[in-house]
């Protein structure tokens, strides 16, 4: 039998490669399969650098799918030395294998399930097993406190069903306006008014009550690459909220971008996609000192009126203007009703606030809260409803002296 080319042996990795991507959530169809086929060739391939470059021009088209590539690129052609096997095939300018060990990330779960997923035996009959379920966790529960970066594909899913059923907060306040009402005070003006309508024969009372309404809500979210997991999910998040509350939304990372009116769109989908369009900075570096410094002065007048909550998400890791981080947090503190910063940080139980832009934020913050999970934010949602106990921020830096 004759060896197999060496270009059928690389197009079929790739292959399967692109099918493992599809399963993993990335649009990958047969003409992006095609399109890098062509592209190995073309570009004259001569190292594994090389190849992620021209795999990842033509497979990635958002932002948030290049975590996912990337996990799933350093899995499938995990085997030392077999990239530069196929590669050698195919040019001789290839270099010796150069690999170096990685440390798990986000999405591993998801693109490990996708990567080594195998076909359903429809002719072989599944074991019957009796399993006593009454010490076991039923898949709601482990959902709810299952983290978001260890999630598989079909669990984000449910999660997206979940947080678009969360209750949404009870935070109705009472204004100094008055509306007309059944009952409380008497409206003096009003019944005059109706009294003389009937000539005065008879004195029929209206009365009048305080006008209830939602306080805005300002999020302002970190998409930095150490946030960028949680950010899609809390973003799903704003949107189901969104649809009852007035809420405005800022994502940051080396710059500022509003992207209220891009979640205003109906669908989730599109709306996650029209701020991926719109953001030109995703899973890059932070910057939370001068994106806080532009929105106090360019955003905070306009949208923190009328007692609005602001929501800060982001893990406080700042490495740039830390000694200007005080003063614009101080200045946010003092232009909104309450401030609660969600840290996905504080999932972890050894956690101590040590860093130097955390122990300068916290001192103006109202609350500080993890979210890193489904429980979390269902917590978060008490928390806007003032139905939970306030995490005191000061006893982490207590904690940490």
């Amino acid at each position: 039998m004759d060896e197999e080319p060496a270009g059928g042996q690389l197009a079929n990795n790739i292959l399967y490669f692109a099918r493992a991507l599809r399963e993993a959530g990335l649009p990958v169809g047969p003409g992006a399969v095609l399109d890098a086929l062509a592209a190995v060739e073309a570009a004259g391939i001569g190292d594994r650098a090389d190849f992620y470059a021209t795999l990842h021009a033509v497979f990635v088209k958002k932002h948030e799918h290049s975590a996912l590539f990337d996990q799933a690129f350093r899995i499938f052609w995990k085997r030392k030395g077999f990239l530069e096997k196929l590669i050698a095939m195919m040019s001789p300018r290839a270099d010796p294998a150069r690999q170096k060990k990685q440390k798990a990330e986000p999405g591993a779960t998801r693109i490990a399930e996708a990567l080594f997923k195998t076909p359903p035996d429809e002719d072989k009959a599944a074991p019957s097993l009796d399993i006593d379920a009454r010490f076991t966790m039923s898949a709601a529960e482990i959902l709810q406190t299952k983290d978001f970066a260890q999630m598989s594909a079909a669990e984000i899913a449910r999660a997206r069903e979940l947080i678009a059923r969360l209750a949404l907060p009870r935070d109705a306040v009472k204004t100094r306006r008055h509306v007309a009402a059944h009952g409380g005070r008497i409206d003096p003006r009003r019944s005059f008014r109706a009294t003389l309508r009937s000539g005065g024969a008879i004195i029929d009372l209206a009365f009048r009550a305080p006008a209830v309404r939602h306080p805005p809500i300002v999020a302002l979210c970190d998409i930095s690459g150490s946030m960028s997991e949680y950010t899609r999910l809390f973003l799903h998040f704003l949107h189901a909220l969104g649809e009852k509350r007035r809420v405005t939304t800022f994502l940051f990372g080396t710059r500022l971008t509003n992207v209220t009116r891009a979640l205003r769109a109906r669908d989730v989908d599109e709306a996650l996609a029209l701020c991926s369009a719109q953001v030109k900075d995703w899973a890059g570096g932070t910057r939370i000192a001068s994106s806080l410094h532009r929105f106090n002065r360019e955003w905070s007048r306009r949208v923190l009126g009328q007692g609005a909550i602001v929501v800060l998400f982001t893990d406080g890791l700042e490495r740039d203007g830390v000694e200007d981080l005080g003063l614009e947090m101080e200045r946010l503190r003092k232009s909104c009703r309450r401030l609660i910063w969600l840290n996905p940080l504080l999932r972890y139980g050894e956690f101590e606030a040590k860093a130097l832009g955390i122990r300068a934020m916290l001192p103006f913050v109202d609350e500080f809260r993890p979210i890193h999970n489904l429980a979390a934010m269902a917590d978060l949602c008490r928390a806007l409803s003032k139905d939970s106990a306030a995490a005191d921020p000061k006893a982490w830096l207590k904690r940490s002296a």
